[in-house]
């Protein structure tokens, strides 16, 4: 069998599928632990292993969309989601669930966030029932479950509707966590800050870890090494080179899921092609592909493209 010294171990079995089979493997998902990435986890980590105390730390990770914000929160959970306790002394075993992430209601809602919550047990309950009814059913899960940590992704969600409705989602989260000792974390678009500005009471509760844009430097450079050894090509790609890097980057616009489309896209004509190395020409073809700049940018398929 051909040696692939350029590949991750676990990318090597794939190498030995066919050429359409390979294509597919690029289209799934695959974790990255870039320095910043690794910095938010190792954050994420540090504050579920602290003591529980009257007033937990909360935090906020907001960035760009298509940042990876939920790729890196999604990689987290997987560690924390279920915890298996075994009692050997009781002879039992138990179920814990640290770590909760659910998605923001669409817009700024406390019974939906409830039943956002409740949605995470696989419990009977019904969604018409009072929000009273509906908040005992989740403390007390949460309670059993011995939840520390809820993460809401998409939480600048909660930025619509009305001033009233964001306070008292906003306050529901602040008696969460004071009831059951609950660190809370949000995630969302830079305008999720936004939400911590509306009461004095959110700033002094929540740290902000910004996942910025990237910038063409070290760390640049070694997360298209990266894609290297990740992309199941027979030949190493030259991605870091001054030429090609610099390229990529100005049509990712420094922008994660961006440059991972891109390299997709790319990988994924090297091997139509039969080179099996992204080069220069390959990514010219592809800087049709434009940055996301916000809600105004719809994304345009080249249908020209041979």
């Amino acid at each position: 069998m051909q040696k692939y010294e350029h590949l991750a171990d676990d990318i090597l079995e794939v190498m030995s599928l066919s050429d359409s089979d390979r294509i597919n493997t690029l289209f799934s998902d695959r974790w990255i632990g870039y320095k910043k990435a690794v910095t938010i986890l190792d954050t994420l980590t540090d504050l579920l292993n602290r003591p529980r105390k009257i007033r937990p730390e909360c935090l906020l990770i907001v960035g760009d969309s298509n940042m990876g914000k939920t790729t890196i929160i999604h990689e987290f959970t997987k560690q924390y989601y279920i915890k298996t306790v075994n009692d050997i002394d009781m002879e039992l075993l138990s179920v814990k669930k640290p770590v909760l992430t659910i998605l923001a209601p669409a817009k700024a809602n406390v019974k939906e966030l409830y039943i956002n919550i409740l949605n995470h047990f696989f419990v009977p309950f019904r969604p018409t029932d009072p929000e009273a009814k509906l908040r005992n059913q989740a403390v007390h899960l949460m309670r059993k479950y011995e939840t520390k940590m809820l993460i809401i992704d998409e939480i600048h969600n909660c930025l619509t509707g009305s001033t009233k409705l964001l306070s008292e989602v906003m306050n529901t989260l602040k008696n969460l966590s004071n009831d059951l000792s609950l660190n809370i974390v949000g995630v969302g678009t830079r305008e999720a800050v936004t939400i911590l500005h509306t009461d004095a009471q959110y700033a002094s509760r929540f740290d902000v870890a910004m996942l910025p844009k990237w910038e063409l430097d070290q760390d640049f450079l070694r997360l298209l090494l990266s894609y290297v050894r990740l992309l199941p090509l027979k030949k190493r790609s030259d991605l870091a080179s001054q030429r090609l890097a610099t390229l990529i980057f100005e049509i990712s616009g420094g922008n994660f899921g961006d440059l991972n489309r891109l390299l997709i896209e790319c990988a994924k004509e090297a091997i139509v092609q039969g080179n099996e190395e992204i080069t220069e020409e390959i990514v010219h073809k592809f800087k049709w592909l434009k940055p996301t700049e916000g809600m105004r940018n719809i994304r345009n398929i080249n249908l020209n493209v041979v």
